[in-house]
């Protein structure tokens, strides 16, 4: 980390010095998220192994956890627990917007049968702090609040990457991750960059099987009074149930209407 890094704050530049920085609390957090879908249960050992800290470091986060009731140790072997959700809960809770935009969602899902979801932008993934879904299923992994999805290979991600600025879009795209996850996966970062371009000309962001075979979604932003992006709402279905015509002629006109009352609820 720099010495001093720079962040907006009600359009005033604000200095954070390294000496304002609680490292303790930044490698409490690495041990938390070095807990995923790969690894939910790991050793104290494969936690310092995860997180490049010492047995001796890894131990003292975990146990503290462990005392907080974030995690739990099982043997040897250490689990995140359902607490650890309040993290995510207390973010959501002082958002009110989409509390407030479910309903919407609920309305559209019920318009077109496809299922809603909506997203903000977090490193390198897409986090869905929205969503309301239909019976039928089109991904092999559960989609609820608080999962994360590559934004590169998604239309929210895309949608959320076209509000960046240029420098902070070329340092995304020189250091994110890029995997072929189906044969249709954009993985030119070239050709990548013209296409977050033109979905931030043309106000949408439509993806065909590139993270997963079959599915298709398109996403439009969400905006505040002020036009600062707030997040992305998306629509997904499956390409043998609709084409990418009717996408675009029926589900894109319905999407950007419900993205406008969402932005209404910030007025």
């Amino acid at each position: 980390m720099s010495k001093q890094e720079q962040e907006k704050h009600d359009g005033d530049q604000v200095m954070i010095k390294s000496t304002e920085i609680v490292q303790s609390l930044l490698k409490g957090l690495v041990v938390i998220q070095a807990f995923d879908q790969q690894r939910p249960t790991m050793t104290l050992s494969e936690v310092a192994t995860a997180t490049g800290y010492t047995r001796a470091a890894a131990r003292r986060f975990l146990l503290t956890l462990v005392s907080e009731g974030y995690a739990k140790q099982e043997g040897k072997q250490f689990s995140l627990t359902a607490k650890i959700l309040k993290l995510g809960f207390s973010y959501l809770a002082s958002q009110d917007v989409w509390q407030s935009a479910k309903p919407l969602m609920q309305q559209l899902v019920e318009q077109l049968n496809e299922s809603c979801s909506a997203a903000v932008l977090d490193g390198e993934d897409v986090v869905y702090v929205g969503r309301v879904a239909t019976t039928k299923r089109i991904m092999s992994v559960s989609l609820n609040v608080g999962t994360r999805l590559p934004a590169f290979a998604t239309s929210l991600g895309r949608v959320l990457l076209a509000d960046l600025k240029d420098e902070v879009l070329n340092d995304f795209l020189t250091t994110c991750r890029i995997e072929q996850y189906t044969a249709f996966t954009l993985t030119n970062k070239a050709e990548l960059a013209a296409e977050i371009t033109r979905v931030n000309q043309q106000g949408y962001s439509l993806v065909e099987q590139e993270l997963e075979l079959g599915l298709t979604s398109i996403s439009v932003p969400v905006r505040n009074q002020a036009g600062k992006v707030l997040g992305a709402l998306s629509i997904s279905t499956h390409i043998s149930q609709t084409t990418r015509q009717q996408v675009l002629t029926t589900i894109l006109p319905t999407l950007k209407a419900c993205a406008a009352a969402i932005e209404q609820l910030t007025y």
